[in-house]
């Protein structure tokens, strides 16, 4: 199997899988029903923050850097100032040529095994500026996967950020099992190399290799690993990865925004469909 562009199922990107997804039902008072309800997807990334909503684009935005004197707003993929993201993310929302109505339905993603402190602040933000009618977690590899039209069948993804990578094993779009480090490319300007990524991917592999059961494992094995995020950018990271993991390697057609196109259609879907919310 390739990573190519295909066809999305909806039972691929649809919310079935508790361990993966979380969703919440909240109507806000007062949402203007003149409007129909909006599909709209949510990246904070450690770097930019990037918002996607149906038939209006994509607009991303830097969130600052955590090594700067001035600091970011999100930190090894956690919120560390909840005002200055809503007011980011405001602004973002305000730059799309038709306006966002409230009462839609969000993906926003979340970096793997993140934390329910971490969700909560999130939902914060997000409940803040937007209002949605229904907001879904998804994780970042989860979705990068369905924007790279690679959820189907076993699938070994690493999302490379800027300051976090993350390595998980995918069955029909579920994590299996998954790992994370506080590292990313941002970390390769301040002393880290490309080396060190690699062994660090290396490691959480054979961590994910002592977890999971060898018929979920060898058909990703046999694909090969597929690199997003950032990293994914980087000249040197994908031949170093391929020599560290004895693997082929395969760089997203768009890593950077990989993610964010998963999220939107898995918004989309639910949209479409809110039986599945």
């Amino acid at each position: 199997m390739g990573f190519g562009k295909r066809p999305v199922s909806i039972e691929v990107i649809g919310v079935t899988v508790s361990a993966n997804v979380l969703s919440s039902d909240r109507r806000a008072a007062g949402t203007c029903r003149s409007a129909p309800p909006t599909a709209v997807a949510i990246d904070l990334g450690s770097s930019s923050i990037g918002v996607w909503a149906a038939h209006r684009g994509t607009i991303s935005a830097p969130c600052g850097d955590a090594f700067s004197s001035a600091g970011s707003l999100i930190r090894r993929g956690r919120i560390i100032d909840a005002d200055r993201c809503k007011t980011l993310l405001s602004e973002l929302i305000r730059r799309f040529d038709q306006p966002v109505p409230p009462g839609g339905v969000v993906a926003a993603c979340r970096p793997v095994l993140a934390g329910e402190h971490d969700q909560t602040v999130v939902r914060r933000v997000v409940e803040a500026v937007l209002a949605p009618s229904h907001l879904v977690f998804i994780d970042t590899v989860r979705a990068a996967a369905i924007g790279s039209g690679a959820a189907a069948g076993s699938l070994l993804i690493t999302d490379v950020g800027a300051q976090l990578t993350e390595v998980a094993l995918l069955d029909h779009g579920r994590v299996v099992a998954a790992r994370r480090a506080d590292i990313g490319t941002r970390d390769l300007a301040r002393g880290a190399t490309v080396d060190l990524v690699s062994d660090i991917v290396a490691h959480h592999l054979d961590a994910l290799r002592g977890e999971t059961a060898w018929t979920q494992l060898a058909p990703a094995l046999t694909r090969g690993l597929l690199l997003v995020g950032d990293g994914a950018t980087h000249p040197g990271l994908s031949p170093a990865l391929s020599a560290a993991l004895r693997l082929p390697v395969h760089r997203a057609a768009s890593p950077r925004t990989a993610a964010l196109n998963g999220a939107g259609l898995a918004a989309m879907s639910m949209l479409r469909h809110p039986a599945r919310i």
